[in-house]
């Protein structure tokens, strides 16, 4: 069993939104990107200016360009989640970090937000696209809890933008960066527990979604979509039948018109679902736990939230969450 003890998120200030897309010449309107996508507004780490001037031609240039590193980003929702934890950074013994487009193959992310930190600690990588955090505590469950430290801090740095053609209507509509971190722990209980957690992939349609090393976020977008919508509705309803009661259902943040169709397909009342996708875009694996992260204030004694995530790989996962009063 894992236990969440704080979540935090960063989202840069630099918005996106529908007015400045219409700006680029793309062939897409404000009501064209509602009616098929659902979103309003997208943050980025780069300037609005470089975009509207370089449509990101030069993915060396937009690291260059890039108001915040992927360690910067992930420091800062490290601290949130650290707070809320009522922990310090010296309390943390692993960090684990996973992006689905690391600025750095090495050294690990994870080893540079700990610099970050200002903590030597053990620290590596593992990504698995935007299924990415509920891979890594996938993994974190299956190790025994005594080879675990007290505290393990997870990072999910999703700076996207840097990996968008500003040329291609199909990816700049959706892509908004956001970083996630979370505090986690197998040996000390706290108010929000992972009662059961499932990770699984399909490889055959890896190619489906693709980031190379020196190239751009490119889908199938029809296929993905079809895929979504499915397994999020499948893994909802099965992580439901687990649920003590009616939870929430936190899906990957991909745009408001899939997650809408899950809701109809799973029969999730509005009142049951939580999302940011509207305001924030698709932020990768950074997108559905950042829900938690603003919701997490509003937790209640008996709550319990489904989240159901698909990425490239093709993979999808999810976890039941329940929050408790006092820690069990």
């Amino acid at each position: 069993m894992l236990y969440v003890h704080g979540i935090g998120h960063f989202h840069p200030e630099n918005i996106i939104d529908n007015a400045f897309l219409e700006s680029l010449e793309i062939n897409t309107t404000e009501q064209w990107i509602m009616k098929y996508v659902g979103v309003r507004t997208r943050r980025t780490v780069l300037p609005l200016d470089y975009i509207y001037r370089q449509r990101n031609g030069d993915r060396r240039a937009a690291e260059e360009a890039a108001i915040y590193s992927n360690e910067a980003t992930g420091e800062k929702a490290a601290r949130m989640a650290l707070d809320r934890a009522g922990l310090d950074p010296s309390d943390i013994g692993l960090v684990v970090s996973g992006s689905s487009a690391p600025a750095h193959t090495s050294p690990a992310e994870a080893c540079l937000i700990a610099s970050k930190l200002n903590i030597g600690v053990p620290g590596f990588d593992l990504g698995s696209a935007c299924t990415t955090f509920v891979a890594q505590l996938r993994l974190l469950a299956l190790i025994q809890p005594d080879a675990l430290p007290d505290f393990v801090l997870v990072v999910a740095p999703e700076n996207l933008t840097r990996v968008v053609d500003y040329t291609d209507r199909s990816t700049a509509v959706l892509m908004g960066d956001c970083t996630i971190a979370a505090v986690v722990s197998a040996r000390v209980p706290a108010r929000l527990r992972i009662v059961q957690i499932e990770f699984e992939s399909n490889p055959a349609a890896s190619r489906t979604v693709t980031i190379p090393a020196t190239g751009y976020l490119r889908q199938d977008g029809a296929a993905v979509q079809v895929f979504a919508i499915k397994k999020t509705a499948e893994m909802f309803r099965r992580l439901k039948g687990k649920a003590a009661g009616t939870p929430y259902l936190v899906g990957h943040q991909a745009n408001l018109v899939m997650l809408r169709a899950v809701c109809a397909r799973a029969e999730v009342t509005s009142d049951r679902h939580l999302y940011n996708v509207d305001d924030y875009g698709n932020c990768g694996a950074a997108g559905s736990a950042s829900v938690i992260s603003q919701f997490w204030n509003n937790l209640k004694d008996g709550d319990e939230i489904c989240l159901a995530v698909v990425g490239a790989g093709l993979s999808w996962g999810g976890a039941l969450l329940k929050y408790t009063a006092s820690p069990s």
